[in-house]
């Protein structure tokens, strides 16, 4: 079993120093070193890519059946259960999620279970799926009989590119889908949040994964990630995190046209129908303390009926003045940093440029005072008066919302919509038939209607600038699989 402490990266079934650039990990909470690491050379990260290939092409894991590859990965699931204090240590310390966040549900909790549960539902959907051919077509001339058959298989090599705001969780929900599907992965984390990718090492390790279905690599910049989308030997890139990234991505896989997951950016809404005002009181604390707003599906554009506008902000901004900042392992914290110096410089670049759009600060907009250290940005209410401001249209990723009035439904629905992303979206109101009717008008690849669900059955994505393809629910298994027909004829 590799050595905890070295923080060692996982190439084609062993564990290995890293070769390449080293870099540390700093606690966004104390700016405190967490872990210095050292990051994979070229020459690693190629070989990762081999090994996977090499895996992938013999068919020592494709091979098996279903239900063989999914006791390796309970084995390995339940390494990572095994290690749950350990990994809540690394999201607060990696990661700046406070550890008496209920956000903590979705950052190990909850992915702990949804790896069991994306094997429990890969193995009832079935391997083939008959197409639906007339009776005329299913007579050849000669009077033998026609079957047309879909049949899923593994894409091949899958490179799981990874965000920093949910690791532990988004790491699940690639490695996971992926490998039960039958492909081999290289999962490659942000550089601000390695640990709680590196660990799944050590649970391949654990598990008996044959060498090569499982790669983990760490790096300092984006060299590797760069390779990983152009090697012609990978198959798929599944990535989470920005849209501009995520432009690049695709331009980088183009040449060798791979296979594309991109979960990216969101500006979603959340709409306040009239019968529901008092909700809106929780409506920013929503966003800005489940992890510092860092949350692509968070709803940072607040919409509420121009009459009870004044009247909704008092509320939320009330409901704010609770936050208590501080070092994100103090059980006593509430909001937590955002995850660099640069994340929060924008965050302060974005409210200056909205007061500039006649935008007014209700509250926060700034750096506290305390704590000294750390990369805090004040919990901010953005007063904004119509939904062209640059806080209602960029992504901020971070503790700020921009509340706007609106005239009427069709006015909130025009506004919500207008918005390169399409990610998410919420609709709150008493009359659930109306709500539901206002959410389906809404262009956005997932909406919530008084509440949201959030399951290991149920898919998401985005549509725009949000994305391509979903995880999650059936369409993120599908997605790790391949279409091929197979049209048969009797003699």
């Amino acid at each position: 079993m590799a050595d905890r402490t070295q923080h060692q990266l996982f190439i084609d079934g062993a564990a290995v120093d890293g070769a390449g650039e080293r870099f540390v990990v700093v606690n966004p909470g104390t700016e405190a070193v967490v872990a210095e690491i050292a990051g994979a050379s070229a020459a690693q990260v190629a070989a990762a890519i081999a090994g996977a290939r090499r895996a992938f092409d013999s068919g020592v894991w494709s091979g098996l059946a279903a239900t063989e590859r999914a006791a390796v990965l309970r084995r390995l699931m339940a390494y990572l259960a095994g290690q749950r204090e350990r990994l809540i240590e690394m999201v607060v310390q990696e990661g700046g999620c406070p550890v008496s966040s209920g956000t903590m549900v979705a950052q190990v909790q909850g992915p702990l279970q949804h790896g069991l549960d994306v094997i429990d539902f890969f193995l009832r959907l079935p391997e083939f799926e008959e197409n639906p051919l007339p009776f005329a077509e299913r007579i050849t001339p000669r009077g033998g009989a026609v079957q047309s058959l879909r049949r899923y298989v593994p894409v091949g090599v899958v490179a799981a590119i990874s965000a920093y705001n949910a690791p532990f969780y988004i790491n699940v929900w690639k490695v996971l889908p992926a490998l039960i599907a039958g492909n081999t992965v290289i999962l490659r984390p942000s550089p601000l949040t390695p640990l709680s990718a590196l660990i799944f090492g050590e649970a391949a390790e654990a598990a008996g994964l044959p060498p090569g279905v499982l790669n983990v690599i760490a790096e300092a910049g984006a060299e590797g990630a760069v390779t990983l989308s152009t090697h012609p030997d990978v198959d798929m890139v599944a990535f989470t995190g920005s849209s501009g990234v995520g432009r690049q991505l695709m331009a980088q896989a183009a040449p060798t046209m791979k296979r594309l997951q991109l979960e990216l950016g969101g500006k979603s809404a959340q709409i306040y129908l009239p019968d529901s005002i008092p909700q809106a009181a929780a409506a920013a604390a929503m966003v800005c303390l489940s992890h510092a707003g860092q949350g692509c599906v968070l709803g940072t554009r607040i919409f509420v009926p121009e009459a009870e506008k004044a009247q909704a902000m008092a509320a939320m901004a009330a409901a704010m003045a609770k936050a208590t900042p501080g070092d994100p392992a103090d059980p006593a914290t509430t909001m937590g940093p955002v995850i660099s110096a640069a994340q929060r410089d924008r965050c302060q670049r974005f409210v200056d440029l909205a007061v500039e759009a006649g935008a007014k600060v209700v509250c926060g907009g700034k750096r506290p005072e305390r704590p000294a250290k750390g990369f805090f940005f004040e919990p901010t209410i953005l007063d904004t008066p119509d939904n062209k401001n640059p806080a209602a249209q960029e992504e901020i990723f971070g503790p700020v919302v921009s509340v706007i009035g609106y005239r009427d439904i069709d006015h909130a629905v025009e506004m919500a919509n207008d918005s390169v992303y399409g990610l998410s979206g919420y609709v709150f109101g008493k009359d659930a038939k109306q709500a539901a009717a206002v959410a389906a008008r809404l262009r956005t690849g997932t909406v919530n209607v008084n509440g949201g669900v959030f399951s290991a059955y149920a898919s998401s994505g985005g549509w725009g600038a949000s994305g391509i393809g979903r995880e999650r629910g059936v369409e993120g298994l599908r997605v790790y699989q391949q279409i091929q027909v197979m049209n048969i004829q009797g003699a």
